[in-house]
């Protein structure tokens, strides 16, 4: 006998669709609803008498029915309600009188918005009349397309679900209490407002005809290991629900405690084999796993585990508990900020109530879902001020906790007993940066909100964000955010700055921090950063005079790229600092070849975040802070200007040249040496620490093995002016270990130059890098002159409010050529 069976009505029905809105178009024939068989008329009907339509005027109908069953399910749908006109709720319908073998007789009220109600229409207002209490859809909730829909609905499509709501009927299943006994007869009464019964369906399973239990966690693993795509192991339940199929780790559980860069991700599984899916469903259904694996539910969770052709699926649901979850600082024994992950042996996470399981379905976004949550690779971690609540599987847990680079990260097994409803985990501070005067913070943050970067840089123990308004073509963000002043906690040790990234695309972009108006306009010169068909309006430099009017600060992002303007600012001095986001050779060789030139360039760190794949502070930029200054904004970001600079994407790193610090200039009074002393330390494994002289490696200490710390203390000949810098990082240099970011980035450390001056003031100056820049400065002349989109003259009033605009254009890349020249002529060269 089949699980459910459907009784044909069709010699008791008294109308058609008719009786329906005329927009709707009825349900009819063999249907399926909820994963449950029913036949609506009979298989073939069509507008005919398909329905038993009923009022309080009609006669009693008595249906047959003759047979056992644990459950009798109508679908069935009220046409007359008063609750658009505010009726009552509960208004009687009808009775249904249940006559079993043996003569015992049950009647069951039918009440409007109990077991039945009307179905909504175009027009009717949301909740109104509102669904039943007792019944279900005739549709079941849904997922949304993985990658795709309707632009309208791109917004909705975080959601990952659509709500089931009834197109043609509602169900109301009714439990036999003798469930051996068989039914004799069903017999409807109708007591008031007309309705109608589209279909009768008999159940036989033991079970509820819908889903009652929650969503239970499934592993499947493919028996030849080959890897699918998502698409491939799309998972359906006909009685039920699952969620996406998401890949579960590829590593061990004791690979992934005992691996070195705990705390930062791991390395994404790139197929979908073993994969996770979490399931709702009655113990009838069927749940197919791509194309055509099956398997009935009730089986695995009767074994625990089943078997098809190429899967192996196991039920890995040891029962969880929800559990109040206290992070604390080791030294302080209070909260403190963080990230978290949690899950289970198997890789399944249990993330924190309010955060998700996998950030945007696992799927890469720009501008969408930003805040909150961080994936690195596998992981979603949750940022959380110091406590969290939800659910954790009982027994082994797998935590996973981290606080920037001056934190020990935590990656351990705990335990979950039934019952328990308290976890407190600690961390513990290695180093206390703040209290040797170096203050951490972000160059370049997209996207989040202030609050939003109050929490992330607190759970990243980062001292400063930069959270920067732009424009995207037509797309302007943060614009709501701007203040022109510090937004400080109440702790007064994290700040968030909105400013602006002013951009443009052949010449370059530009950050301008402490900004107390904007400088306007954002963009300029057309797509992809200014709107389509735009115009050459400004300049890098005019920005970055703007900025210096109001006392705020200049700084190059993401040197050199790209390389445009960047010539122009560094020769009249309008940078002050350029910031490395990529550990690559060209982007160290650049900033290499304008030190030799004699450019003082101080090095910041950022991470020029716009996704939920980027931490704040991956890369972060150390600030000293002289003992008679206070932390603040403004002192930050003269620091900064000082060149008191070392920029990290995980190591702590030190340097001195004859006990002068970064940014300093060491005054010789002839050749000689100087003694240079640095060490770094890391959270993570470094290899190498290197002194770079104009470029080059001078002294290197190193360990193969990696390791937590390395020092050096080397003489180094100083024959002329000369600047020195340190670095650290992999065993190669410029081929990174890399950290499990959207870009995956290196970890490694770079300090700002500390300058020695031999005989005189520093001064630097190479032939090369000169004629470079009056390349790059011709170039950036040529475009403007020939290919930059301008209004024609005299049409439009610019905001400069100058006659002559492309005058105004080229006045800054002049001023440049006139400055390298001169530099030129001073060593004894002609243009």
């Amino acid at each position: 006998m089949n699980d459910y069976e459907p009784i044909d009505l069709s010699e008791w029905c008294n109308s058609g669709t008719e009786v329906l809105p005329d927009e709707e178009e009825p349900l009819t024939g063999s249907q399926t609803f909820q994963g449950l068989p029913f036949l609506v008329g009979d298989k073939d009907a069509g507008g005919g008498r398909c329905y038993i339509t009923l009022d309080g005027s009609s006669s009693a109908v008595t249906i047959p029915v003759n047979q056992a069953a644990r459950s009798v399910i109508f679908a069935q749908r009220l046409i007359d309600s008063e609750l658009r006109t505010s009726g009552n709720i509960g208004a009687h319908v009808a009775d249904y009188v249940f006559r079993l073998q043996g003569g015992q007789q049950i009647t069951v009220p039918i009440r409007e918005r109990f077991e039945l109600a009307a179905v909504i229409r175009p027009g009717d207002i949301n909740g109104v009349p509102g669904l039943p209490y007792r019944a279900a859809t005739d549709r079941m909730h849904s997922l949304t397309p993985r990658d795709e829909g309707p632009w309208e609905e791109a917004g909705r499509r975080q959601t990952e679900t659509v709500p089931a709501t009834a197109r043609s009927y509602f169900l109301w299943p009714w439990t036999n209490p003798e469930a051996g006994a068989a039914i004799e007869s069903v017999e409807i009464i109708p007591r008031g407002p007309r309705f109608l019964i589209a279909a009768i369906t008999l159940g036989h399973a033991d079970e509820n005809p819908f889903v009652k239990q929650g969503r239970r966690p499934v592993r499947i693993a493919l028996k030849d290991g080959d890897s699918q795509t998502p698409s491939d192991l799309e998972v359906e339940v006909d009685r039920g629900h699952a969620t996406y199929a998401f890949p579960l780790p590829s590593a061990s559980a004791e690979e992934f405690v005992t691996d070195p860069y705990k705390g930062w991700g791991e390395a994404q599984n790139e197929g979908t084999n073993p994969a996770y899916v979490e399931i709702a469903a009655t113990p009838s259904a069927t749940v197919t796993v791509g194309k055509d694996e099956k398997f009935r539910w009730g089986d695995l969770e009767e074994k625990g585990s089943v078997e098809t052709p190429r899967m192996r699926i196991d039920l890995v649901d040891p029962g969880k508990n929800w559990v109040n979850v206290t992070v604390l600082d080791d030294d302080t024994g209070l909260p403190v900020p963080c990230r978290v992950h949690f899950r289970s042996p198997e890789g399944v996470p249990y993330q924190p109530h309010g955060h998700h399981n996998q950030v945007n379905s696992n799927q890469g976004t720009w501008h969408i879902d930003v805040g909150g949550d961080l994936r690195l690779g596998q992981i979603t971690y949750a940022y959380i001020d110091g406590a969290c609540q939800g659910w954790l599987p009982r027994g082994e847990v797998i935590v996973d906790v981290a606080r920037g680079f001056e934190y020990e990260p935590l990656r351990a097994r705990v335990n979950i007993e039934p019952g328990q409803r308290e976890l407190t985990l600690r961390i513990k501070r290695w180093i206390n940066m703040n209290d040797r005067r170096w203050f951490s913070g972000d160059s370049h943050v997209h996207f989040l909100s202030t609050q939003g970067s109050h929490t992330e840089s607190q759970g990243e123990d980062l001292n400063v964000v930069n959270l920067l308004q732009s424009q995207w073509g037509s797309l302007f963000t943060n614009t709501e955010e701007f203040t022109g002043a510090p937004s400080i906690s109440q702790v007064g040790n994290n700040i968030v700055y909105t400013s602006q990234e002013n951009r443009q695309h052949f010449m370059g972009h530009m950050i301008l921090w402490g900004l107390k108006k904007p400088v306007m306009p954002w963009c300029s010169d057309g797509p992809s950063e200014a709107e389509i068909g735009g115009t050459m309006e400004t300049t890098l430099s005019y920005w970055a005079d703007e900025a210096h009017a109001q006392g705020g600060f200049a700084i190059n992002p993401h040197f050199p790229m790209p390389n445009g303007e960047q010539a122009a600012l560094i020769a009249t001095g309008r940078l002050d600092a350029v910031e490395m986001i990529r550990q690559t050779r060209i982007n160290h060789l650049e900033y290499y070849r304008y030190l030799n030139a004699g450019y003082r360039l101080p090095l910041v760190g950022g991470t020029d975040k716009m996704s939920s794949d980027v931490p704040v502070g991956m890369y972060r930029t150390y600030a000293y802070i002289p003992e008679d200054q206070e932390f603040s904004y403004d002192n930050w970001c003269r620091s900064v200007a000082a060149g008191r600079t070392t920029l990290s994407g995980g190591p702590i790193i030190h340097f001195s040249v004859d006990g002068h610090e970064i940014g300093d200039t060491a005054q010789l009074s002839g050749a000689g040496t100087v003694e240079v002393e640095a060490w770094a330390e890391s959270i993570f494994p470094i290899y190498k620490l290197e002194i770079v002289q104009e470029g080059r490696v001078v002294a290197s200490s190193e360990d193969p093995k990696g390791t937590r710390r390395l020092a050096l203390k080397e003489k180094i000949k100083v024959d002329g002016h000369t600047w020195l810098a340190a670095r650290c990082g992999a065993p190669d240099y410029y081929t990174p270990i890399p950290h499990h970011d959207v870009w995956s980035r290196g970890i490694f450390a770079h300090t700002s130059p500390i300058y020695v001056a031999v005989g005189g003031e520093w001064q630097m100056f190479n032939e090369d890098v000169a004629r470079n820049m009056l390349g790059l400065i011709d170039g950036d002349l040529t475009y403007i002159r020939e290919m930059a989109p301008m209004h024609a003259s005299g049409t439009v009033t610019h905001h400069h409010g100058e006659g002559d605009h492309l005058a105004y254009l080229q006045r800054p890349f002049l001023e440049a050529q006139d400055a390298v020249q001169k530099k030129m002529r001073g060593a004894g060269l002609s243009s």
